[in-house]
């Protein structure tokens, strides 16, 4: 019997993705947003696509399937619900909607196919799964449990913004869920608009603004905007929120409770918008704890998988591990709807298809989420020598060296190998890596280099057999979903909170003896290397501890503020030369930037946009 190919897709909503699977292996998954470099694109994902195809080797004729993640018919049908529900208000919320729903989020499926067409796949069978289904199937089949409860949990799907339910085996069923517009992910969104940053975008900055506040608003969140239960379910009081039938989240009366209007975007941040950060965070952890104590009493299984964009909470994901509810937790690396795509392959392949699943109970099967496109040394070269752009070549293990050498004597490395990440996380194949123990580098970091703002915190990546000497609880993290707090005998004098200074100030005082890493409360983002997912990533932390003494560095994405992950040796050239990035590494040519010519941004802009 030849192989049965799957191609999943997201689309039209948020950071549009596509993924491949053959006879159930995952082969490849990418967001649209790395090829065309527009932040979270949700147009459909026709480079995505491609990509995808290519790396499976489908040709016309190959494709079996296409399932969309998404049923537009009944989103739509929300939609209008909603609004009817709402009128006359909304009117304008209403007008602006539906042009983008009458002429391509409702036609997904029909601007799909023709896209195949166009490439030659004609005859495919297209069926579309809902969203949190997507959801849940991403998260269950790549996990190693041959059992789990499942959480999904995000804005809204179709109705659904919350989902519990078990995986066994092959199948998958929700038992239970949460329907718009009660909905986690909009309540964290609507704090995140208040306190002046985008939504869909800005959730990332407010969970890392949290540690610098006290949760002092909780209470009047729980009073006022959410009736929390014990079992995780939740009704919101709609009447302080804006988004049914206006443009913005939140409204007069929601400014009312909290003690004014929200922060215009890019002003100073003040200790009200930390205590507020502190505050939603505070609540959305009771909320996630609570449901996953609800999820473990419902299904009584002693494994949990999560998905959906709350699943990229790392600070509530962090406290789930650390209560100790369940023996083991899988999160789907990338966890928002551009995971969907992988999702609605996958459960065409099991739920619908009933083909049997296999589980080890202790790896899973997401190949480190390094599924994106990877270049050659031949074809680099053939990048590096036609721009004329000066490098060295290395063997392997001189390069891990080099590289090593390099950050311990304070350089800034972008480091650009094998196939890139699917999902937000830089995991060390599309990363910037730095010294943990300068006390100068996050600054240096957020404003020569990533040009964002200095509170955001950067995260460790650990030699996973060295986690142990830096972390308290949580030794086992490869995707970068998991936050824990660095361990007491690391910590410095002035590790206790700042109540008062100046947010810049503050975030510059050394809280151990990896600065770099130890975020205001103590805490980091942890991502752990072992030597099967990341071999060459493990080579050079091993090399840097020879020198250093540590096994652990500074991993942050390789990309600027606003822009996406870099995807090609081009991007990756303009973001070294454009920031404080010091070496540049593609696979084993490394790049002084002493070395490189006079940079004329305005030349490689015109030289892309001719590509």
């Amino acid at each position: 019997m030849s192989a049965r190919t799957i191609l999943g897709v997201s689309a039209l909503y948020h950071d549009s993705a596509a993924a491949v699977i053959r006879d159930g292996e995952i082969i490849a998954a990418a967001q649209e947003e790395r090829f065309t470099r527009v932040k979270g694109d949700a147009r459909i994902p026709h480079h995505a696509i491609t990509y995808v195809l290519d790396a499976a080797g489908i040709q016309p004729g190959q494709l079996d399937r296409v399932v969309f993640m998404d049923k537009p018919l009944t989103k739509f049908t929300r939609l209008l619900t909603t609004y009817a529900g709402v009128a006359p208000r909304g009117l304008q919320s209403f007008m602006m909607a539906m042009p983008a729903w009458l002429k391509e989020k409702g036609w997904a499926p029909y601007h799909i196919e023709k896209f195949l067409r166009r490439l030659g796949h004609r005859g495919v069978d297209f069926q579309m799964t809902e969203h949190h289904q997507a959801h849940a199937a991403s998260a269950f089949y790549p996990s190693p449990f041959e059992e789990a409860a499942i959480i999904t949990c995000d804005g809204v799907g179709e109705w659904a913004t919350t989902t519990v339910g078990v995986g066994e085996g092959n199948r998958m069923r929700l038992l239970f869920e949460q329907r718009f517009p009660h909905s986690i992910g909009m309540l964290y969104s609507a704090f995140t608009y208040y306190c002046g940053f985008k939504v869909n975008s800005g959730e990332y900055k407010l969970m890392g603004l949290a540690p610098y506040g006290e949760p002092v608003y909780a209470d009047l969140i729980k009073e006022h905007f959410i009736d929390l239960r014990e079992d995780g379910s939740f009704r919101l009081n709609m009447k302080y929120f804006g988004y049914l039938r206006g443009l913005t989240m939140t409204n007069d009366a929601f400014d009312k409770v909290l003690g004014g209007p929200r922060r215009s975007p890019e002003t100073e941040i003040t200790p009200r918008e930390m205590d507020i950060a502190r505050s939603i965070q505070a609540v959305t952890e009771d909320i996630m704890l609570n449901m996953a104590r609800y999820a473990r009493a419902v299904t009584g299984k002693k494994n949990l998988c999560l998905a959906g964009g709350v699943a990229l909470n790392c600070v509530a994901n962090g406290k789930i591990v650390r209560a100790n509810i369940f023996d083991e937790v899988f999160i789907q690396p990338a966890a928002g709807d551009a995971g969907g795509s992988l999702g609605a392959a996958l459960y065409s392949w099991y739920q619908t298809d009933k083909n049997p699943r296999v589980a080890d109970g202790k790896n899973d099967v997401q190949k480190g989420s390094l599924l994106g496109p990877g270049f050659t040394n031949d074809e680099i070269q053939v990048f590096l020598d036609a721009n004329d752009i000066p490098y060295e070549r290395f063997e392997p293990e001189a390069r891990d060296d080099k590289i090593a050498e390099v950050i311990a004597n304070k350089g800034v490395v972008g480091l650009f190998q094998g196939r890139m990440e699917y999902g937000p996380r830089a995991l060390c194949n599309r990363s910037i890596l730095a010294d943990a123990r300068s006390t100068e580098m996050q600054s240096f970091l957020n404003l020569a280099t990533k040009f964002r703002e200095s509170f955001r915190p950067f995260a460790p990546v650990c030699l996973a057999e060295e986690a142990p000497k830096f972390f308290e609880e949580i030794h086992d993290s490869p995707y970068m979903l998991l936050v824990d707090q660095v361990k007491a005998d690391r910590l410095t004098a002035g590790s206790a909170k700042q109540r008062g200074a100046k947010i810049y100030d503050w975030v510059n005082t050394p809280r151990s003896d990896v600065p770099a890493i130890t975020h205001v409360d103590n805490s980091a983002r942890i991502q752990t290397i072992d030597k099967g997912r990341n071999p060459r990533m493990h080579r050079i932390l091993e090399r840097f501890k020879d020198k250093t003494g540590i096994g652990l560095m500074v991993n942050t994405s390789f990309n600027v503020r606003s822009e996406p992950i870099v995807c090609t040796p081009e991007h990756a050239y303009v973001c070294f030369m454009r920031t404080g990035i010091t070496h540049l590494v593609l696979e084993d040519f490394i790049l002084s930037k002493d070395a490189q010519p006079d940079w004329d941004d305005d030349d490689w802009r015109s030289q892309f946009a001719a590509d």
